[in-house]
């Protein structure tokens, strides 16, 4: 039997497979090592030192662990959300192991994820957002700065990821468009409208030359990045939450408010307007429609009113 170093030495070389031959986002890759950096651990703590050796029973005891551990106060220590991502990881790692030709089959390939109750994103009203666009007083550097990342959220749907990446060649303001790498560095281009144009252009011209001239003097640049931070660095995903949540306190919303939540509302508010799903498939940066079709689901509410204002004989005595 090989040695636990083989373990090792495949992780690492499926590690590089996922940056360099799938062009993944570190974030992703950094997910993908924990939930297989713990399925090593189970696999050593089986005697399994060879990856290669792996059946399918041993695949099945490690999705049954998973669902089996327990937090000190007697919950189950991972949701089914997360069990089945860990699950995605081990079939990667495994696939990666068959298209090497190191090994014949995939041990995980027939194995079951846990079902994962699917829930609906949930979305600020429109009122809500009007009142949160509004929560940014002032003319100073920052205050620019922070409705055009409010403005930019919700016009566009963008992930949080993608809007501190954006550089300043990827916005064409006259024709309303920013260029954005999403996830599995693909390219897309989204449109932003006139209020969220208007934040950019007046953060632009009016704010981010003061935090560029700032980080200058501390010997720091965020080089070409569209959105800075107060010391003049790029912005980074956990200034940007910080933007965010506080915009989303002063507006009355609590804790309920994340970048996310922003994008769950444009997509959202566009159906509820009419917008085509596969339209908003492109504009989100889906891979797959089923994931644009969560936000198909309406509440009981919604689906009466629309129900009586559109069938001939619903309001009939």
């Amino acid at each position: 039997m090989a040695t636990t170093d083989t373990l090792d030495q495949l992780l690492a070389e499926y590690e590089t497979w996922l940056t360099v031959e799938r062009g993944l986002a570190q974030n992703t890759v950094d997910s993908y090592g924990r939930d297989l950096r713990r399925y090593a651990s189970f696999l050593r703590q089986q005697g399994v030192g060879d990856p290669l050796t792996v059946d399918e029973p041993t695949v099945i005891a490690y999705v049954e662990d998973l669902k089996a551990a327990r937090d000190d106060d007697d919950h189950p220590r991972f949701a089914p959300s997360s069990i089945a991502r860990s699950l995605v990881a081990v079939r990667s790692f495994h696939r990666f192991c068959v298209d090497e030709g190191l090994v014949g089959a995939d041990p995980s390939e027939e194995v079951d994820a846990p079902r994962v109750p699917q829930g609906i994103p949930k979305a600020l009203s429109e009122d809500e957002v009007e009142a949160l666009l509004g929560a940014v007083p002032g003319d100073d550097p920052r205050a620019r700065r922070d409705r055009a990342i409010l403005e930019t959220l919700y016009a566009s749907g963008v992930r949080i990821s993608e809007l501190i990446g954006l550089d300043r060649r990827d916005l064409d303001l006259d024709a309303g468009l920013l260029r954005v790498l999403g996830k599995g560095s693909k390219e897309r281009v989204v449109p932003v409208g006139g209020s969220a144009r208007r934040a950019l252009t007046a953060y632009l011209e009016r704010g981010r030359p003061t935090l560029a001239t700032a980080g200058s003097r501390r010997g720091r640049t965020g080089g070409e990045a569209v959105f800075l931070n107060a010391r003049g660095g790029r912005l980074t995903r956990q200034g940007c939450w910080k933007i965010v949540h506080a915009a989303g306190e002063r507006a009355g919303l609590g804790g309920r408010l994340s970048p996310h939540v922003l994008r769950h509302s444009c997509a959202t508010h566009m159906l509820d307007h009419g917008a085509d799903i596969r339209v908003l498939q492109e504009l989100l940066g889906h891979a797959s429609l089923s994931t644009t079709q969560v936000y198909t689901k309406v509440s009981p509410e919604r689906l009466r009113a629309v129900y009586d204002a559109a069938h001939p004989r619903a309001r009939r005595a």
